[in-house]
């Protein structure tokens, strides 16, 4: 096995070793960068949703409730407030969703999925509980969703929720009687819940994994070539001429001229030692031959 197998066989297994290391440790801070990205959007969202609401109760909400003997106005409902300023969001990002999915909704529409009421239900199941996040897959690829309970904690809300019958008749007109009542102070009745799509950041994630690869793959063909030019000119060569050298002098042949290298590396200093063997041989051979 000649000296450059060697070399290139040690260069390509350290490198190996450090690629799978590097491989492994930007893969995981790309997708855990991904996923921090997403979740942001998703706070960012929820957070969106609640100044949405807040705005509606204080700024709103105080100038159309005296009309609410005449006509129900869904625009003071600060669920309804939020979920049609996100709808209008979602005209150019569809992918995004926010919902208040509840699970006995005055508005068909807010009625908890299979999945949203689990999410109901786990709030229920532990009270103290705040928040709760996950990811799920989707027709339209996997989802990040943010979750926060919906709690009745202000008792004006049983007002229009508590029975049809003493609930504005301009509600009961619009939505019925069977559905939205029977709600109690301090019972959680639904969940806010954000749902953002993870597909584009972690492709470009994924995107800037695969160049950052192929970029230190690059850099490595770069340097073993490099090397490989290096080795060739600073050890192989001269090496090469001193073992050619030293196999005709073996043979009696001192016509081979001195290795000649001004340099001071390990390779230079071989060579004088080299030259100075050389001589006292040839000496020694002089003097026997005598």
């Amino acid at each position: 096995m000649g000296l450059r197998l060697k070399f290139n066989l040690v260069l390509i297994g350290v490198f190996a070793i450090g690629l799978a290391a590097c491989a492994a440790l930007s893969h995981q801070l790309l997708h855990d960068n991904a996923r921090a990205e997403v979740e942001r959007n998703a706070r960012l969202m929820m957070e969106t949703a609640l100044a949405i609401r807040a705005y509606t109760v204080s700024q709103i909400k105080p100038h159309l409730d005296p009309l609410l003997s005449e006509q129900f106005l869904p625009q003071t409902v600060p669920a309804y407030a939020a979920t049609e300023t996100i709808n209008e969001l979602r005209k150019n990002h569809p992918e995004y969703a926010y919902k208040e999915a509840t699970l006995n909704p005055t508005n068909p529409r807010d009625r908890a999925s299979d999945w949203e009421t689990d999410i109901v239900t786990s709030f229920r199941n532990a009270e103290d509980t705040k928040e709760l996040t996950g990811v799920r897959e989707t027709p339209t690829g996997r989802h990040m969703y943010i979750a926060r309970p919906i709690k009745i904690t202000n008792p004006a809300c049983l007002a229009c929720h508590n029975t049809a019958a003493t609930a504005p008749p301009t509600m009961v007109k619009v939505y019925g009687e069977a559905n939205g009542f029977g709600w109690k102070l301090n019972e959680i009745i639904g969940a806010q819940v954000v749902s953002v799509p993870m597909t584009l950041p972690v492709t470009n994630a994924d995107r800037a994994f695969n160049t950052f690869m192929l970029s230190l793959l690059g850099v490595f063909v770069f340097v073993m070539v490099a090397l490989n030019l290096m080795l060739e000119w600073l050890i192989i060569r001269p090496v090469a001429r001193l073992s050619a050298a030293a196999d005709q002098i073996s043979t009696g042949d001192f016509s081979v001229p001195e290795f000649r290298d001004s340099g001071k590396d390990e390779v230079s200093v071989l060579g004088a030692s080299f030259n100075r063997m050389r001589r006292s041989l040839e000496t020694a051979m002089r003097m026997i031959d005598s």
